[in-house]
């Protein structure tokens, strides 16, 4: 059974910080692509940020996080993490981990509330 679990959510002000894990289990997490999604209030979900599997550690960003976030992960742990600082509140989503083979394999968290809010 495959399961992606986040965790790390919360409230924060802005300009603050939060780190998101997701700890994946039932699956070769090393060969997976991962990747978290956001999905606020009435808009679709959108890509965050992604990280390649199968050693190559290639990340890519959204133009709205660059810089501000990181995305990392450790295969011995089967963990996936979400760096955040200099939060905005536009940043406010439901934030989804994503873990993707080629085109036989895509599994999602069940997500984790982030609000920034002063």
């Amino acid at each position: 059974q495959v399961q992606l679990v986040e965790s790390g959510g919360g409230l924060v002000q802005p300009g603050g910080s939060l780190r998101l894990s997701c700890v994946a289990s039932g699956i070769a997490f090393q060969f997976y692509n991962m990747a978290w999604y956001r999905q606020a209030p009435g808009k679709q979900r959108e890509l965050v940020a992604s990280i390649t599997g199968a050693g190559a550690g290639n990340t890519n960003y959204a133009h709205s996080v660059k810089g501000r976030f990181t995305i990392s992960r450790d295969n011995a742990k089967n963990t996936v993490s979400l760096q955040m600082n200099s939060l905005k509140f536009e940043d406010t989503a439901v934030y989804y981990c994503n873990a993707v083979f080629g085109v036989v394999a895509n599994y999602w968290g069940q997500g984790t509330q982030v609000t920034v809010s002063s």
